[in-house]
């Protein structure tokens, strides 16, 4: 949700940001819609001073004066009733339309429709000397996880359906291993760690911005509740309608769930393997901060430097890219992805995604903060994904499989591991 004093002083940009964002709403019909509410508010606001007026001198009349009085109240009634309906109907086409409003992004996002007109801005890494293999060798994840006994998804398959898999063994024990190191790397840092509710309300998917736009990728689990694809609906609306401080913030949380998606639209299109599933594990950072872009945009560095420094920790070469404006959808105002290198792509594939939605989320989700001037402000939010897996593990097996057929267990995740140095392919 936006500003709409903005909008309706700076309409231009925000159309703008519409055509450069490829949003499918018309600003100039919203102020048309925005005008007509405010001419039906101030209509039944005017009935109702009416009908209050004509019902507070009742009760002093009599008689004839008394029975036309009642008459006019009724008439007066009636017509309230009809103001108020028609205000209704205005009302509920004006903020359906005002969910679909885009926030503005900053200057330095690249303008472009589609992942083509993404930016790479780093590189870390050198991916043509990660290999222990000689590319002859290589094996992609699924043939090393069926080798080392550690992914099943044909039984995957078998028990849920197309986009399934079963971890097992090493292959469990290397996401704990991940997901683990992962949130000790935050706590260190002092984050405030969330095993947040799988479940989130309509309403709170409406506040962090999913809704309206991606009902066909949420599981529904009755009327009003849905699984989450990722916990910074949770954890983001874990604040809604409260007035926080401004000595409380930022406010650093980290989310550890596991995260449901239809992947609905995305038949043939990354089927092969753990890329691209209905259920993954993720540990999400979420920050409320002021109202400041220039702090905010500090945080931003912040968070995907956390996520930065668990791929140097793994020594997995990746890249960071600008998202455009085409791609970074309605809230966001600054986006960008991490694409770490997946060998038997021989290109680098997104595996995190780091967002600034300024106040968007919050005017939604009603969060608030005390200046120290007293003013009440939004919060402006931010989040990352700081691990995501089993995508991670398609970069971590193929990069640390050796030429006997052994995977080399990652140093900073032995310790989660008891210590284990490798993995042995079952025939070994």
């Amino acid at each position: 949700m936006i500003d709409l004093d903005d909008l309706r002083r700076r309409p231009d940009i925000y159309k703008k940001a519409v055509k450069d964002k490829g949003i499918d709403v018309s600003v100039d019909g919203f102020l048309k819609l925005d005008i007509l509410r405010q001419e039906a508010l101030q209509r039944t606001e005017e009935d109702r001073a009416k009908k209050n007026s004509v019902s507070k001198r009742i009760p002093v009349m009599k008689g004839k004066e008394k029975e036309t009085a009642l008459a006019e109240m009724k008439a007066l009634s009636g017509n309230l009733k009809t103001r108020e309906d028609e205000l209704q109907t205005i009302e509920n086409s004006w903020l359906e339309m005002q969910l679909l409003l885009p926030s503005l992004p900053l200057d330095r996002v690249p303008r472009g429709k589609d992942e083509n007109g993404n930016r790479e801005v780093k590189k870390w890494g050198d991916p043509s000397t990660t290999l222990r293999v000689t590319p002859a060798q290589l094996k992609d994840h699924v043939a090393i996880g069926e080798a080392l006994d550690i992914i099943d998804i044909p039984r995957g398959v078998k028990v849920a359906g197309a986009r399934s898999y079963f971890l097992k063994g090493d292959g469990a024990r290397l996401e704990l291993a991940l997901l683990q190191f992962t949130i000790d790397h935050l706590l260190k840092k002092k984050w405030t760690l969330f095993a947040p509710p799988l479940m989130a309300t309509r309403e709170c998917l409406v506040g962090t911005g999913f809704f309206p736009g991606a009902e066909e990728q949420m599981y529904v689990v009755d009327k009003d509740r849905y699984l989450i694809g990722t916990s910074e609906v949770s954890v983001c609306s874990y604040h809604k309608d409260e007035v926080l401080d401004v000595a409380e913030l930022p406010k650093r949380y980290c989310g550890f769930s596991t995260c449901f998606r239809r992947e609905a639209g995305t038949y043939g299109k990354d089927t092969k393997g753990l890329y691209r599933v209905h259920q993954f594990q993720k540990v999400e950072q979420v920050v409320l901060c002021e109202a400041d872009e220039e702090k905010a945009m500090v945080l931003f560095e912040e968070i995907r430097t956390n996520a930065e420094e668990v791929l140097h920790a793994l020594e997995l070469p990746y890249r960071v890219m600008d998202i455009c404006t085409g791609e970074m959808g309605r809230g966001k105002v600054f986006m960008q992805d991490i694409e770490t290198w997946m060998p038997s792509r021989n290109a680098y594939g997104e595996t995190h995604s780091c967002s600034y939605l300024g106040d968007f989320q919050a005017r939604r989700l009603n969060i608030k903060y005390i200046a120290e001037n007293g003013e009440k402000k939004f919060v402006h939010t931010l989040n990352n994904t700081c691990i995501a897996s089993p995508r991670i593990l398609i970069p971590l097996l193929e990069i640390y499989q050796n030429k006997d057929g052994t995977m080399t267990i990652p140093k900073v995740l032995r310790p989660y591991m008891g210590g284990q140095e490798r993995m042995i392919p079952v025939s070994s």
